[in-house]
């Protein structure tokens, strides 16, 4: 049996436990851009928030609520380090299980938030046992990545807080794009978007090879990803959706796309050149399907998240030379 989905008022309340906590990042819009679309972009940049990506929002909303239980949590990077800094900023023990392969920056990041690191080999083992062995050892919460309506309910405070700055600046949206990988990110911010733009189309950006989320939501049904598929987006390369997140994406989402890793390093450099923002590749997705004409911008106005920043300097200084 499904759990209960969270609604708008979860939501809501989650942005009143975050007050305070997680910065209002800026809505950033280039003229160059719009003209490169022919369309205007309003581009919500998570990759300036707290730990350099939206999942903050998430791990704070979902720990606050365990009284002060220790927690533990499987993560490639971003949502390593919301758990890390949100157990930091609560006073509760943090355990997070990541690949050895993750970036290298990203594991420094978590470690200097003061979690405790468990390496895993993704080829031999599976995070998830991992992860139930250590809650089940020493009594902490497992705090997921996106399948946990706490969770749910704290990303889409990114879509409640750009609702609420597009009115601002008196526009409304044609369409939403954002990253997805589990798809916690845009089953949040879909019930915050939903409700302040009913006509919107909110729409799931995917690396090419981990298109799940476009493929189920053609389907009906969660399709897992075929194995052997590689992309350097490493923040969103989940299995196949969630099934919270599916419940609630099948409701609202408009359907998906997938962008080449091609077409992401070329987003991540415009993003850099005209936006003045480092973007990593998982969270210049939605970016790369209007920037590459994936998706049709031209007359639209279009909200784009970028959803993070921790990118190897290495690797962005590749994308940056090519």
């Amino acid at each position: 049996m499904i759990a209960p989905l969270p609604e708008l008022a979860d939501v809501e309340a989650a942005a009143l436990r975050l007050d305070g906590v997680v910065r209002q990042t800026p809505l950033l819009e280039s003229d160059a851009l719009n003209e490169l679309v022919g369309g205007r972009l309003l581009c919500k940049a998570e990759c300036l928030q707290r730990t350099g990506s939206f999942k903050l929002r998430g791990a704070y909303n979902a720990i606050s609520q365990l009284d002060g239980q220790p927690v533990v949590a499987f993560s490639s990077g971003n949502h390593a380090q919301g758990v890390a800094a949100a157990a930091k900023l609560l006073g509760v023990p943090a355990t997070i299980v990541m690949p050895a392969d993750a970036p290298a920056i990203k594991i420094a990041n978590t470690r200097a938030l003061g979690a405790e690191i468990r390496l895993y080999d993704r080829e031999r083992e599976v995070r998830e046992d991992i992860g139930a062995e250590i809650a089940g050892r020493t009594g902490a919460a497992l705090v997921k990545p996106y399948d946990d309506a706490r969770i749910i309910a704290g990303q889409g405070t990114v879509g409640l807080e750009a609702a609420a700055q597009l009115r601002t600046v008196g526009t409304t949206v044609d369409a939403a794009l954002l990253p997805c990988g589990g798809g916690g990110l845009i089953a949040g911010c879909g019930i915050a978007l939903a409700a302040a733009f009913p006509e919107a189309a909110i729409v799931a950006v995917e690396p090419q090879g981990f298109d799940d989320t476009a493929r189920s939501l053609a389907a009906g049904e969660r399709l897992a990803n075929a194995t052997g598929a590689g992309s350097f987006c490493d923040a969103l390369l989940a299995p196949m959706p969630g099934e919270l997140t599916f419940a609630l994406n099948r409701r609202r989402l408009a359907g998906g796309l997938a962008v080449s890793d091609a077409e992401v390093a070329r987003a991540m450099a415009l993003a850099f050149s005209h936006l003045k923002v480092v973007v990593e590749p998982g969270g210049a997705v939605a970016l790369a399907a209007v920037l590459s004409g994936r998706f049709a911008a031209h007359g639209r106005t279009v909200l784009v998240v970028l959803s993070g920043g921790n990118v190897d300097p290495a690797l962005f200084a590749r994308v940056l030379q090519a």
